[in-house]
């Protein structure tokens, strides 16, 4: 820690008690009401000829009435607003819904247009579902129209073919694996709608790739809730009720360092993600 001499800091202390004050438009009267002090006190806090520094309490409450950080005013910080204004800034928490039809999320996608977008899905990708596979998973509990929410999954994907953004998903190896074979989750699904989503994956690897590449992490290994990393702009944790949305660089560049930890361990690359698609189909008849 560098150590400060008191003259400076009180020096430091002067100048930005003057700056909050004139920014929030408080005179020295008013400040000493909200305070609890004399004029006087806050007067030789501004002015004083002799280096002086309020105490604990009286600097809290300066700050407190004035809206700003105790550390700025001290000048141990050099951000003035008040840490909880700092973590509202950096940390949104709304309120999300089981639905594709969610303007959020386009407008997410939109806005890290042109970045690398990062996805972990909380099952199968729903970018890159077909329009029945949408419509068996989702109808049960949209909140919209199904229509509006394939309308708006088909968005995202005419997104992704018309940006300049790559598009990379980490998938757990049994979600593909119970897919293809008709297990777990995919049990009740239709078979014809199920054939048609494995056909989808193939085609749109065949399409975008390298654009897109879809790895495949084994889950006994690895684990990761549902996230998206857009870019250096922001990273979406999918709690199932909330989105908890990071717009700050550190919690970003952590999901950024999680995800690629899922690329760098998966089981199958995205290069072999239809050889193994295929691979499970054979098992899956022969069995």
């Amino acid at each position: 820690m560098t150590k400060v001499d008191k003259r400076d800091r009180a020096a430091l202390f002067r100048r930005r008690l003057a700056r909050a004050m004139q920014d929030a438009g408080e005179s020295q009267s008013g400040l000493a009401r909200a305070v609890g002090v004399d004029r006087s006190t806050i007067s030789q806090l501004l002015s004083g000829s002799e280096p002086r520094l309020p105490n604990a309490h009286v600097a809290a409450q300066c700050a407190t009435a004035l809206g700003i950080s105790a550390d700025w005013l001290l000048g141990l910080s050099d951000r003035p607003e008040q840490a909880a204004d700092i973590l509202a800034a950096s940390l949104e928490m709304p309120a999300a819904q089981r639905d594709l039809a969610d303007e959020r999320i386009y407008e997410w996608h939109r806005e890290a247009a042109g970045y690398k977008i990062r996805h972990v899905p909380a099952r199968l990708p729903d970018l890159l579902k077909t329009p029945d596979m949408l419509r068996w998973e989702y109808t049960p509990n949209l909140a919209r129209t199904t229509e509006q929410a394939i309308g708006a999954s088909g968005d995202r994907l005419g997104l992704l073919f018309n940006t300049l953004s790559d598009y990379e998903m980490a998938v757990p190896l049994f979600e593909i694996d119970s897919l293809v074979r008709g297990e777990g989750y995919y049990r009740c699904l239709p078979d014809e709608i199920r054939r048609a989503q494995i056909d989808q994956f193939l085609s749109l690897h065949d399409q975008l790739y390298p654009k897109l590449r879809v790895f495949l992490f084994d889950a006994r290994r690895l684990h990761s809730a549902a996230i998206t990393v857009f870019g250096p702009l922001l990273a979406a944790l999918y709690l199932g009720q909330h989105y908890l949305v990071f717009r700050d660089t550190e919690r970003i560049t952590a999901l950024t360092r999680h995800f690629d930890v899922l690329v760098r361990e998966a089981s199958v690359s995205a290069r072999n993600f239809p050889q193994h698609i295929r691979a499970v189909e054979r098992e899956s008849r022969q069995v």
